[in-house]
């Protein structure tokens, strides 16, 4: 019997996945020939934003080797994009003349991403970001240029984003909309991510409308204009503010388009029975899909009428969003922002980092949208496929799949208590008893031994989690004794804790010896791990391990806090909140000169020069001639004073002299966060002593010391430490504190956090009982600071990168 023939236009994963689905059920079918406009085989597109982090390799994102498509006799035309299609002689034509004939014809031509019809748009240096070519153009770009505008703050762009600050570029993220992914989160998620990206160092544009790009003299772009008159320099410019089906093809072989190529329930083509379309190109009942999980749906439903089953029906999708950038967890489903007739039911802690909202209209949960705790996404949107009544289950539906009912599987993991037809892939329709049968039948041990067999999390890899605890329990071992800790980052499995360990029972010094030494995943880390391992090396090692300042967040490693519109804020110190007629002078000289626009004072008793162009830090500092507040920096940021004995008649101690010893002593302290002092005179605590790191209150008979204050969103009360007669006294404990803080602290944790994990206790025994061990935390504390350089004053001694500060030719 003579093989019909099949044609594929596009070698992208919804298309090949038609094709896998077809092998599966009609293997001798149909000759296969696909073409391909890309020289690859058939990669995981979704996978391209950790290839632009540096976290994978293309070879480890390609889905089909080229031995599959020829152990599958499959005919493949890589790099050639096809230009022609008579649909009445049914031949296919290619740029370069190769012509294929068809019986069925797979129209799979994916999308194209919208450019913004701006002058400078055509420029060297602005590009999209779509595939491996702009993939591999951007790691060039980072390698050569320092600074980078990604237009949009989607899904795509903050990847984008995220992928070319890993690779060293300053990333400045312009969305013209009110909150970052404004159609997969709501204002509250949103803008928790923007301060978790902004931590880790990108810059943001909210509400910037770009007006236009302009170019040097070498044709590349130079810096991106908008309509409120400002500009931003930038070497590199990104579009990735949506996408559109590519339907130029369709359009000229006459097929109907409207948002898409238009088909029916079973993927074909309106127009002509003889061809189907899937993928984003697809447009089903009106709507292009552009996430991978509804392709893949309607895949299996072409394959099924290719192979003449004629069974299948596509009728839409439910769709779900994630985000992949390491360590940064969100979840969206449904319509997750409410509306008339809704009920929403939330869950915030920001300080935490945890925001849920789950919204529930007629008794059903039509919309969720989770932030830092995604646990329980695929429950939620399983109910919200379901669409079953919540009504038995309202009041403990916020607290997740294991907070409901008695599953009789208590202590057991979430995957073990799953049910086998529980879906545990949703972009490949996996359900957890055909991961359980393909790791017992076929003896499976590793995550990538599972995704080759069944592809589970082999897509967006928003289910790992779950099925490498599939993997745990069925592949044997105790997976209820799996260590509870938290690791640095997706880089590594180690925790903080083994982290410090390691540095100082190895005595390692630098960065690659640790993930030498620990084998890290990630070669060179990523933006989470590399200023963790950066502050235990030099906190560890003092003047051995050598600080990195490429291993800083941004505000470190420019010496100022920068600020929304890509200004910088200037914060000299002022010691205990005493100033001169002489400092106060030159600061409104500088303001002046530099025509700085905001001046402001500070809670912590200083003054702020907001408003600073990059370009004129260095000058600003030379010309104060004051010491670095270090306000950018996690370190000592300032030591809050009363007036104290010296002028209040209610003073018992001179608390101002006691904060400016207290700040001299401390200054440069980098700390595994920033920390904050107070001293007042007397027990009415008029510094707020009572909320700080360490707060010193005066009484009658001497000082009294609190630590693990906290007066940021969640106000946390300073507990008391001890009751001192002497100033060298509250200079000894104090600094045995916060050395004790540095030395055991985890990277990002406050010291009221720090008490939480370790508890009062063991810090009263380190302190209070051991007095030979607290003047040895003291004595270290003062060497590691000895000699510490200002880096405004002693930039070059201080290591600080000052071509950061050139202004580029215009």
């Amino acid at each position: 019997m003579k093989k019909s023939k099949l044609v594929m236009v596009g070698n992208g994963m919804a298309g090949v996945r038609t094709i896998e689905e077809l092998l599966k059920i009609a293997p001798e079918l149909y000759d296969i020939t696909v073409f391909g406009a890309e020289p690859h085989p058939n990669y995981n597109r979704i996978l391209l934003s950790p290839v632009l982090a540096g976290e994978q390799t293309l070879d480890e994102i390609v889905l089909n080797s080229w031995d599959w498509y020829k152990d599958n006799h499959i005919t493949l035309h890589a790099g050639k994009k096809v230009v022609e299609v008579d649909r009445v002689r049914r031949v296919v034509r290619a740029e370069d003349g190769t012509e294929e004939e068809y019986d069925r014809l797979l129209m799979c031509t994916g999308s194209n991403p919208f450019i913004l019809p701006v002058p400078g748009k055509d420029l060297q240096g602005v590009i999209a970001y779509r595939d491996i070519a702009d993939t591999n153009a951007m790691i060039e770009a980072a390698q050569k240029y320092k600074k980078a505008v990604v237009i949009g703050g989607g899904l795509l762009g903050l990847e984008a984003a995220n992928g070319l600050m890993l690779r060293g570029m300053e990333v400045t993220v312009v969305h013209v909309m009110p909150w970052l992914m404004e159609r997969q989160l709501d204002d509250v998620a949103g803008k928790l991510l923007q301060k978790s990206l902004e931590d880790r160092g990108l810059k943001f544009l909210i509400g910037a409308q770009t007006q236009e790009l302009t170019g040097g003299a070498d044709g590349r772009v130079k810096s991106i204009k908008f309509k409120d008159g400002s500009e931003l320099d930038t070497d590199l410019v990104v579009m990735a503010v949506g996408i559109r089906p590519n339907t130029e093809l369709a359009e000229k072989m006459r097929l109907h388009c409207n948002r898409g190529i238009v088909v029916n329930d079973t993927m074909q083509t309106v127009t002509d029975a003889r061809i189907y379309s899937v993928g984003e190109c697809a447009a089903h009942r009106g709507i292009a899909y552009g996430l991978v999980a509804p392709l893949f749906e309607q895949a299996k439903v072409a394959a099924n009428h290719l192979a003449q089953f004629g069974i299948g029906r596509y009728t839409g999708s439910l769709t779900s969003t994630k985000l992949k950038v390491t360590g940064i967890d969100l979840f969206s489903a449904g319509e997750f922002m409410g509306g008339e007739g809704t009920e929403e039911i939330v869950m915030s802690d920001p300080f935490g980092g945890v925001y849920k909202k789950l919204v529930i209209k007629g008794d059903k949960l039509i919309g969720a949208c989770l932030y830092g705790d995604t646990v329980d996404g695929s429950y939620y949107f399983k109910l919200l496929r379901d669409g079953r009544s919540v009504s038995d289950i309202r009041d403990k539906l916020m607290f997740g799949e294991s907070n409901i009912g008695d599953t009789g599987h208590e202590g057991h993991s979430k995957a073990a208590a799953m049910p086998d037809d529980a879906e545990v892939c949703g972009c490949n329709g996996v359900t957890k008893g055909t991961i359980c049968k393909a790791i017992k039948e076929k003896g499976l041990f590793t995550l990538d031994e599972v995704r080759k067999h069944t592809k589970a999390s082999a897509s967006c890899g928003s289910c790992t989690g779950l099925v490498e605890q599939l993997l745990m329990f069925t592949a044997g071992g105790d997976y209820s004794a799996t260590p509870k800790k938290k690791a640095v980052c997706g880089c590594t499995d180690h925790s903080h804790q083994e982290v410090r360990d390691t540095i100082k029972s190895l005595h390692l010094l630098t960065i690659a010896d640790v993930y030498k030494t620990m084998e890290w995943r990630t070669p060179n880390g990523c933006a989470s791990c590399r200023p963790a391992i950066n502050y235990y090396l030099i906190s560890t090692w003092p003047k051995e391990a050598k600080d990195d300042p490429q291993s800083r967040y941004i505000n470190e490693r420019s010496h100022a806090n920068i600020q929304r519109d890509g200004t910088y804020s200037v914060i000299p110190r002022m010691w205990g909140g005493h100033t001169t007629p002489n400092d106060l002078r030159r600061i409104a000289d500088v303001a002046d000169k530099y025509q700085i626009p905001t001046v402001k004072v500070t809670g912590g008793q200083r003054i702020d020069l907001l408003g600073v162009k990059k370009e004129d830090l260095q000058s600003v500092w030379q010309d104060l001639g004051m010491p670095s507040g270090l306000a950018y920096a996690k370190a000592t940021r300032t030591v809050k004073t009363c007036v104290g004995s010296e002028w209040c008649r209610f003073g018992t101690q001179d608390s101002t002299q006691m904060g400016k010893d207290l700040e001299h002593a401390l200054w440069a302290m980098y700390a595994p966060h920033k920390v904050k002092l107070a001293v007042s005179g007397c027990p009415r605590n008029c510094a707020e002593s009572g909320i700080k790191d360490v707060g010193v209150i005066g009484v009658d008979s001497g000082w009294e010391i609190y630590v693990g204050g906290n007066g940021g969103i969640k106000t946390e009360v300073a507990e008391f430490l001890v009751k001192v007669k002497t100033s060298s006294e509250v200079m000894e404990y104090a600094g045995a504190f916060l050395q004790l803080y540095r030395e055991e602290g985890w990277y990002l944790e406050r010291t009221v956090h720090y008490l939480h994990r370790v508890g009062l206790d063991y810090v009263k025994k380190k302190i209070l009982d051991d007095a030979e061990g607290r003047k040895a935390l003291w004595e270290r504390l003062q060497f590691s600071l000895d000699g510490a350089p200002d880096p405004w004053l002693e930039t070059s001694k201080a290591a600080v990168d000052t071509r950061q500060f050139e202004k580029l030719p215009a």
